[in-house]
């Protein structure tokens, strides 16, 4: 089967999860299909050659088409005028569009693939059969940055979910395979038939995140893209309200945070007990220098994927129960926890404390990634849905 994938973003470097998540997806699904790509940039910074070499060994074609800054301002607007989401207009350039219609003319594909419904707009209305990833339910994520936001941001957010939660219903019928991350984004999804969704989970590659021994310089890490705004939220609750509490009884602990582009607000909280690392070569160094892992998330939506990385590497790890929710790990057992900032700083001091419970978890998260979350097995789940279409 030739698929032709359609990506709001170049999938590399893998700093961010759909990145990631179309990277071992191209890969998975070029083992028995052609992989003709098209990756939309609107980057200035990234290395097409290197991004080119990184993909070059999955597809027998790669196109990048850059949308220029000056023309996403006017796009955007298009989007609020027209009434779809803005993040859509984003995405959205009508000179792409007329190179992708010549592409999909040119390869003549048996499907079409699009992540994320910012590329819906490109190929909802195309004959050839098609497949959208929603991953995320960005209505959700939305609904929840609205309900922290100061109150001159909150007519922003809130115009935006809905006009999300309209875009994911309509679009939902113009797609012939549809898949999502998790059962609990599947029950965000405002349509009757929501249950065809298929959950496609993130996996791990477990033979790179695997455990390494170093000397554990840091008390507590914490990773991911750092210009998210929900890991942003992230850190500035780290920072303000749960250090704070856990240097009462560990006047010395370290919080180590890791990642790419790390926002104003992220700065700003760097201290010689709060390392803001910015961009690190090899991010299982982070994970390998650090005793706990914490993603303390408390908006956003999806599937961790620091969450897999860090216990695949055998790391102890707490949480909240947002992120539970689609990790669906053991409570108690697999993972920690907590939600609220006294119930996390609790588990934090009980993992210091008693290194035998640490290790025990450890182990145990290592032993429930390894069990269930595997690129190969799930982007078959999609796979096999493509192939009935097509047959």
């Amino acid at each position: 089967m030739k698929i032709f994938v359609l990506l709001p973003r170049i999938p590399w470097t893998l700093e961010k999860g759909d990145k990631l998540r179309a990277f071992n997806q191209i890969r998975q699904l070029s083992k028995n299909n052609e992989i003709v790509l098209c990756a939309l940039n609107t980057e200035s910074k990234i290395n097409k050659e290197e991004a080119f070499r990184a993909l070059q060994p999955y597809c027998v074609s790669i196109s990048f088409i850059d949308i220029k800054k000056t023309s996403i301002l006017f796009n955007v607007v298009a989007a609020f005028l027209k009434g779809i989401p803005l993040q859509c207009g984003y995405f959205y350039n009508k000179k792409a569009h007329e190179k992708i219609q010549k592409l999909i003319e040119k390869h003549n594909p048996d499907m079409l693939f699009g992540q994320l419904l910012r590329v819906a707009q490109y190929i909802r209305h195309e004959k050839t059969a098609k497949t959208i990833d929603y991953q995320d339910v960005f209505s959700m994520g939305m609904k929840r940055r609205y309900d922290i936001a100061p109150f001159y941001l909150k007519p922003f957010f809130n115009m935006e979910y809905k006009r999300l939660r309209r875009y994911e219903r309509v679009i939902f019928d113009e797609f012939d395979v549809k898949t999502i991350i998790s059962i609990p984004d599947r029950e965000f999804i405002d349509h009757p038939k929501k249950k065809e969704i298929l959950i496609v989970p993130n996996g791990v590659d477990h033979e790179y995140y695997s455990p390494i021994e170093r000397e554990k310089k840091y008390d507590i890490v914490f990773t991911g893209n750092m210009a998210y705004a929900p890991n942003v939220n992230a850190v500035e609750y780290l920072a303000n309200e749960i250090m704070p509490l856990v240097w009462k009884v560990f006047p010395n602990a370290k919080l180590y945070v890791a990642g790419a582009s790390p926002d104003p607000r992220v700065r700003k909280v760097a201290s010689d007990k709060i390392i803001i690392s910015g961009w690190i070569d090899d991010m299982r160094e982070a994970y390998a220098q650090s005793k706990i892992f914490i993603a303390p998330m408390r908006i956003g939506t999806g599937l961790q994927n620091k969450l897999l990385e860090a216990m695949s590497m055998q790391l102890p790890c707490i949480t909240t129960p947002l992120a539970n929710e689609s990790l669906q790990a053991e409570v108690g057992k697999e993972i920690l926890v907590g939600s609220d900032a006294q119930e996390l700083t609790s588990h934090i001091i009980t993992l210091l404390n008693d290194k035998e419970k640490s290790d025990t978890l450890a182990q145990n998260g290592y032993d429930f990634v390894h069990r269930v979350y595997d690129w190969e097995k799930a982007t078959g789940i999609m796979e096999e849905a493509m192939v009935l279409i097509r047959n």
